[in-house]
């Protein structure tokens, strides 16, 4: 039975992509932010391992995954989670920089660093959900994308790295997507939301699945997704 660890399980793509490997059988270790949300979690996916950490104190998560049961192996950490908040440059405060960078960036960084004996081990992969963000910054995303242009730069340095461990990495890079996130973005947009307009997480999620399944001979390092509508 393959193993994910998986961020951002509570809701968005990174709950279809939760709910497609629990479907199929495979084992769960979903990360919480805190108890409560634990349990909500153990209530969605019965069966499912859970470990509390807050990602917006990434220099906690070293004591918090030492703390708790951890998985043996791991067939890929998956890289859901994210937050937005968008604003000009001459408007955000380093308390908004500091809280997106820590959530979309360094804590990806540091969960792989705690997680990479594991990967290694099973020879596992490691996906980063980034964002057409990722690869361009529009007005009033300049925290947001700098986040995830870091990001990228993250999974180019951890794929060179990594490739003579047999570890497998890949960039996921999703346009506007029917999200949570998404609703709160057309909110601070001042625009209405329509989800019908936007890419359904499942899409994605069958994306991010193709890549977890490709056989040993080949890897999925970049992939875009944009809305078909």
């Amino acid at each position: 039975m393959t193993a994910h660890f998986i961020t951002g399980a509570g809701s968005g793509i990174g709950k279809a992509v939760a709910q497609r490997l629990d479907e199929r059988g495979d084992e769960l270790w979903l990360l919480a932010r805190n108890a409560g949300r634990a349990k909500e979690l153990e209530q969605a996916f019965p069966g499912a391992q859970t470990v509390v950490g807050d990602l917006a104190l990434p220099e906690k998560l070293s004591w918090a995954l030492g703390h708790q049961a951890q998985p043996d192996r791991l067939g890929s950490l998956l890289h859901c989670a994210g937050i937005v908040d968008l604003g000009g440059v001459g408007e955000l405060t380093p308390k908004v920089w500091n809280r997106q960078l820590a959530v979309n960036l360094v804590s990806p960084a540091e969960l792989t660093r705690l997680l990479l004996p594991q990967l290694r081990m099973s020879r596992g992969h490691v996906v980063f959900v980034n964002s057409g963000a990722g690869l361009r910054a529009n007005p009033q995303w300049g925290a947001y994308a700098a986040g995830k242009h870091g990001l990228k730069a993250l999974a180019d340095a951890l794929r060179a790295e990594e490739h003579e461990h047999g570890v497998r990495v890949t960039s996921v890079y999703p346009g506007r997507t029917a999200t949570p996130m998404q609703a709160k973005i057309h909110q601070q947009e001042g625009k209405e939301y329509d989800m019908s307009r936007w890419i359904d997480v499942e899409s994605v999620a069958t994306t991010i699945v193709t890549a977890l399944d490709l056989p040993r001979d080949a890897e999925i390092t970049d992939l875009s997704v944009r809305p078909g509508r």
